[in-house]
Parts: structure tokens; C-alpha cells; sequence
């Protein structure tokens, strides 16, 4: 028994497939184009453990196609060329219709290693599927992006991962072997974190270890998984439990316990750049305009760690890191764009307000477009209290400044040019 559960039970029809059915249901984007063969090149986007090697696969297997697989960790740019130079020549290797390439964590591909690609994704000589965690728009060049669908895998339910459980329990014969009694669940889901992977290497390791009958409870389950640590760490498989840890301590203005995940996710082999894009969202949404300048040292950290790598790049993460934590914090952008949007959804297409229409025809301006503008710079202060909201909605706050030194003086400053308006 040297395949892990996760593999033994990997599926192999489309029919056998957990979850994804906004993708591969009846009347998901995939499921026509993965019943007829009309495969485009694709990115499969999603955390850990939801399908995306088991998804290509079947796509690979559903549309007869030959199936080759390559890892950005350990393939280059020859590796790559040489799958490419085998469909390229037809030989008898590959069938009528072209070969599938599978990448997985295509993130780590450099510049060069993706653009090896180009060329045959372009001309159809391979049809190019790659797996990332990382969001493909920071990751997989442009002209790359370009040729490929992105669809987006969402992590398992807990009705899946229960489910995926009973299929062990019913279908493989190891498991079988022994009498399962699932008495409780949670703690097995809470540790896996809908990482179907995790759920049954855990949930393998639970019954092979004891005698039958194997009575799974949340005691059982917390108290092996603290014995076998190591099970969950030596493939970086808390990866979001840190990075969660790691943002949520700089939120909290904790500079000793941020470093301190800092070091884990670098001993553990993090990708710099992943690090560095984690602390430039949370510059804008945790700190924001309560010390604008942080934005700035993140961007400018991010440059950096990316010219230079590890190990010298850590010094870089380290004095960040503490700059953000120790900087005062205000998530009012943040909120203000949510709003913002949850208002866009909710009103629709409301008309822009005449006055400040653009009226670059004649027929515009006879029609009204801009009329009655008021241009701020011909008033006192540079402000003229003048409507730019739509009618429906005008008087609308969505930006509430923050309890901090910086934003108080924003709030000073709206209060004296809007009075009452928007009740700063």
C-alpha cells in the first residue's frame, strides 16, 4: 500500500467528480467543451487539495487526448521543448488530436520558461493546462494569459469532504479492511481546511494506526494529529493557516509574532513574492490612508525581494514586516470600495449627472452634456459644493476616515468644505 489514499481514490470519469459544478455540471462552462473534445488551453485556478491535477486528467481521458505532465519545480525549459518537439513532429506518438501539457504550479515558471510555451499553445501543436494556487493575473505573463481560459476551482464543502469520507470508507479495500465508525467530524474538516488531500492523508493515517473498529471523534483526531505534526508541515500544507496567522499579527500591530511567521513561511520555503504581494494588500487594506507612506515601502519591497531573492531578501521582508505592524492601522478604503460596489450592485446603471457629462459634439452640448459645471479651480479654496453622485443615490457616504491622526485631518478637511453633507 505505498499509493496514499488521496491517490487511490483520485476519480477518473467527469461522473466521479467531487464539487467544481459550476464548472463541470450540466450546465458548467467546462462540461460541453469536455464532452465534445473542443479543449481550449486553460488555467486552473484554487487552493490546495480542490481537483486541479484529478480535473485535467479526466479532461485528458474524456477527450481521448495523450496526457503529459510536467512541475514547474523540477522541469525547465528543455523539458518543455521536448514535449513540444514530439507533438510538433507527429510521429505516432500522439494521436489526430494534440496532446494535452499539464503544469502544475505553473506560478513558479519563469519569464523565459513561459515563453517557451507561446509559440505551440498558439499554433495548437499542444493544448496547455496549468494548476496555480497564486492568482494567474501576477503570475502567468500576459501573452501567455491571453491564450488561455482561467476557470476558478473553489475549495470543498463540508458536505464534499464528508461525502469523499464515506466513499473511503465504502470503496477502497484497505480501508474497508477495517470497521470505521465516523462519529464526528469537525475536527477532521476544521484541519483540513477543505483540502480534500489533507482530509484523507489524515483521515488514512487515523484508521491505519488503530485497531478495529476505528471510532473516529474529535478527540481522536486532535490528539494523533498532535502526535504526527510532521504530517502536515513537510509539505507545507498549513501554508494559508500561516499566512493567515502571518496577516492577521501585522493587522494586530504584533511585530514579535509577525516576524515569527515571517521566519516559518521562509524556513519553509515560501516564494518571496507571494510574501511580498501578501504584505502590499494589507498595506492598502489594513493601514491605508491612516500612513499612506506604507503602500510605498511595501511596493518598494516588493521590487526589491523580487531583484534579489533569498536569503538576503528576508532582511528586506523582516524590516517591512515590522514597519506595517507597528504603523497605525484604518481599513476605511477598504471598507469604502465594498461599499461602493455593494451599492453599484444594488442601484445598477444609474445615469451620470448632466453637469458632469463630457460633451466633445455639438449634439451633446445642445443636449445638455455639461452644463452648469461648476470648475472647481474658479472657486475659493479650489471647491465649488457642487452634485457628483447620480440623483437616486446623492448625499451617499461611503468613505467614513478613520480614528487616526491622518485621517481625523481628512475628516476636518471634508467637514469644512461638504458642512453636513455627508455627515463628517
Amino acid at each position: 500500500m505505498n499509493e496514499p489514499l488521496a491517490e487511490r481514490l483520485r476519480p477518473k470519469k467527469i461522473e466521479d467528480y467531487l464539487s467544481q459544478q459550476h464548472l463541470i455540471g450540466p450546465k458548467g462552462a467546462l462540461h460541453r467543451q469536455i464532452k465534445t473534445g473542443t479543449i481550449p488551453s486553460l488555467i486552473l485556478w484554487g487552493p490546495p487539495g480542490v481537483g486541479k491535477t484529478t480535473l485535467a486528467n479526466i479532461i485528458a481521458t474524456e477527450s481521448g487526448r495523450p496526457f503529459y505532465t510536467l512541475s514547474a519545480v523540477s522541469s525547465g525549459v528543455k523539458d518543455v521543448r521536448d514535449v513540444i518537439d514530439r507533438a510538433k513532429k507527429n510521429d505516432g506518438l500522439f494521436t489526430t488530436k494534440n496532446p494535452i501539457l499539464f503544469i502544475d504550479e505553473i506560478h513558479r515558471f519563469s519569464k523565459s520558461q513561459q515563453d517557451s510555451l507561446l509559440g505551440a499553445v498558439e499554433k495548437g501543436w499542444v493544448t496547455l493546462i496549468g494548476a496555480t494556487t497564486e492568482n494567474p493575473s501576477f503570475e502567468v505573463i500576459s501573452a501567455l494569459l491571453s491564450r488561455c481560459q482561467v476557470y476558478i476551482l473553489k475549495p470543498f464543502t463540508k458536505e464534499d469532504l464528508i461525502a469523499l469520507l464515506h466513499r473511503a470508507m465504502k470503496e477502497d479495500p484497505y480501508i474497508k479492511q477495517k470497521e470505521v465508525i465516523l462519529n464526528e467530524t469537525e475536527a477532521l474538516l476544521r484541519l483540513s481546511g477543505g483540502d480534500a488531500r489533507k482530509l484523507l492523508n489524515i483521515f488514512e493515517l487515523l484508521v491505519t494506526s488503530a485497531e478495529s473498529p476505528v471510532k473516529i471523534t474529535n478527540e481522536m483526531v486532535l490528539e494523533q494529529v498532535q502526535q504526527n505534526t510532521v504530517l502536515y508541515d513537510k509539505t507545507g500544507e498549513q501554508h494559508y493557516d500561516i499566512v493567515s496567522a502571518f496577516i492577521k499579527s501585522i493587522r494586530g500591530s504584533d511585530p514579535n509574532a509577525a516576524v515569527y511567521w515571517l521566519a516559518r513561511m521562509i524556513e519553509g520555503g515560501e516564494d518571496v513574492k507571494f510574501i511580498a504581494r501578501r504584505l502590499l494588500i494589507l498595506a492598502s487594506e489594513d493601514i491605508g490612508n491612516a500612513n499612506p507612506t506604507a503602500l510605498v515601502i511595501a511596493n518598494n519591497t516588493f521590487q526589491a525581494v523580487t531583484t534579489i531573492g533569498f536569503p538576503e531578501s528576508r532582511i528586506i521582508l523582516s524590516q517591512c514586516v515590522i514597519y506595517l505592524a507597528t504603523s497605525p492601522k484604518s481599513n476605511a478604503s477598504y471598507m469604502a470600495i465594498n461599499q461602493a460596489q455593494s451599492l453599484v450592485k444594488k442601484t445598477g446603471n444609474l445615469p451620470v449627472p448632466l453637469s458632469i457629462r463630457n460633451a466633445p459634439t455639438k449634439l451633446m452640448k445642445d443636449l445638455g452634456y455639461g452644463d452648469n459645471y461648476q470648475y472647481a479651480h474658479n472657486y475659493e479654496n479650489n471647491f465649488a459644493d457642487a452634485e457628483f453622485l447620480p440623483e437616486e443615490i446623492k448625499n451617499t457616504t461611503l468613505y467614513s476616515p478613520g480614528n487616526n491622526q491622518r485621517e481625523q485631518a481628512q475628516r476636518e478637511f471634508l467637514k469644512k468644505r461638504w458642512k453636513n453633507k455627508y455627515g463628517y
